[in-house]
């Protein structure tokens, strides 16, 4: 009777043998040589943290001495040949250079921390391969090319008779530009009504990533789901008529819903509470509260406008049983820059700087980290229809470049402004109050999707318009 043969060559030593195989580079070794392939795995592991502790010394050692980027040299060469009427535009160019390096090494640093982590993992389990290795080295070339020959800085430079000016440019993420002017209606325009394909005064507004949205339907006293391309929409929370039972809501003013954990945020203005849904089950996270803006920040703190306190607070996630911080305003309704008349909608750059629509002061301000008052960036100036006023703002945005989008309701228009600017510029709309395609009625809640189309809430015409980016 024949023996059974289950010896095959080993990948190393070419003999046959009793053989196990290695599923990073899927051959067979035997067991002296299997030992081996790992122990080589192991020593090239090593080389490999021994580069991810020399590149975070060289993290380390640029964020110590920021002023050795090549571009604060440059700018500095550049001061030396100049004359004295541009030395404060050259510490101007340096104090945003060095910035964005602080900004720029943070998310390499970030970057590097995650992969950092995987290592230890890899090393603390002693279950890697080939295909673990050739990633972390791959990633370690890619971030350390990043962070050599960083591409979304640069010099530009100008010419005039008696110099050449520079300026800092920051290329961060495609800047949005024009929108074609005539929308869509994506949601509602059936006219005042209780069913689910018409609304009754809606206000906020949410777009998660599949386009699906979220509209606080405030005097239906209820939130509607209206998924992407549908012809109506579903009730999420309330329709039950008023009430303040978790199943009712009174009037919600605004929502959003939390990316990470998929729940949703409501304003329920009328019953003066902030409440949560999840996978139905129903929380209140915040009461006695005149609420009417929402927002969340990258660090997943909540911001609430109150617009009887004329202020905004902040919440750290799971923390609501406290009173939360004050971030803007708090000092009593007025129009000096430490005080709100009226707040609305609100928006969180990545600095965590807080802007706010000021609505019967017909304004934005901006509230930095921790300051004490803010400063207008849009609007301040009376209320007309002027290319440097708003009427009654709500809705707004602020983009990557941090141009703030904002509906200007009471002259039927979405504005954009640069900050430091004296204008702003009709983005949409600007045609008078009406119902036609190029034309808003009170515009409330503003929203982009991951396109870059922008999304209206046309409260008085009860219906969502969709404005499609231009390519």
């Amino acid at each position: 009777m024949a023996k059974a043969n289950n010896k095959t060559l080993c990948f190393t030593c070419n003999k046959e043998k009793i053989t196990y195989p290695c599923e990073g580079c899927s051959q067979r070794f035997c067991l002296i040589h299997l030992t081996e392939h790992q122990k080589n795995l192991s020593d090239e592991l090593n080389h490999i943290i021994n580069d991810y502790d020399q590149f975070k010394q060289t993290i380390n050692e640029q964020k110590q001495n920021p002023q050795n980027d090549l571009l604060i040299k440059e700018i500095d060469q550049w001061e030396r040949n100049s004359i004295e009427i541009i030395q404060q535009k050259a510490q101007n160019c340096r104090e945003v250079v060095i910035q964005y390096s602080q900004t720029f090494l943070d998310d390499i640093e970030k970057k590097f921390n995650g992969l950092s982590e995987q290592i230890k993992e890899i090393h603390g389990e002693n279950e890697f391969n080939e295909i673990n290795l050739n990633y972390l080295r791959n990633q370690l070339i890619k971030i350390t090319e990043e962070l050599n020959n960083p591409t979304n800085i640069s010099i530009k430079e100008g010419s005039q008779s008696f110099i050449n000016e520079i300026s800092i440019i920051l290329l961060k993420k495609p800047t949005w530009d024009k929108w074609k002017q005539n929308a869509i209606t994506v949601a509602g325009g059936n006219g005042q009504g209780q069913k689910l394909n018409q609304f009754n005064k809606p206000i906020g507004i949410f777009i998660d990533e599949k386009k699906n949205i979220f509209i606080a339907d405030r005097s239906n006293y209820r939130l509607i789901e209206w998924k992407y391309n549908a012809k109506e929409g579903q009730i999420i929370v309330g329709g039950n008529e008023e009430g303040n039972p978790m199943d009712q809501l009174s009037y919600p003013g605004d929502v959003i819903v939390n990316r990470e954990d998929h729940s949703i945020i409501i304003a329920d203005q009328g019953n003066g509470r902030v409440i949560r849904w999840m996978n139905q089950y129903q929380q209140i996270l915040i009461n006695n509260i005149f609420c009417y803006g929402l927002a969340m920040d990258k660090h997943g703190f909540l911001y609430v406008s109150d617009y009887n306190k004329n202020e905004v607070r902040r919440w750290k996630m799971g923390e609501y049983n406290n009173e939360g911080v004050i971030v803007a305003g708090g000092n009593g309704i007025g129009n000096q820059l430490n005080q709100l008349n009226y707040p609305t909608f609100i928006s969180v750059d990545e600095d965590q700087s807080v802007y706010v629509s000021d609505s019967n002061n017909h304004r934005v301000m901006k509230w930095r980290k921790d300051a004490k008052e803010g400063i207008a960036v849009a609007g301040g100036n009376d209320q007309e229809g002027n290319m440097n006023q708003l009427s009654c703002p709500h809705g707004i945005i602020i983009d990557h470049s941090g141009q703030i989008y904002v509906a200007d309701s009471g002259n039927h228009r979405i504005m954009r402004w640069c900050e430091g600017k004296e204008e702003g510029e009709i983005v949409v709309g600007g045609n008078g109050g009406g119902n036609q395609p190029n034309q808003l009625n009170s515009p409330r809640g503003l929203c982009f999707d991951d396109e870059g189309n922008l999304y209206v809430v046309d409260d008085c015409n009860r219906r969502i318009q969709k404005f499609e980016i231009t390519v």
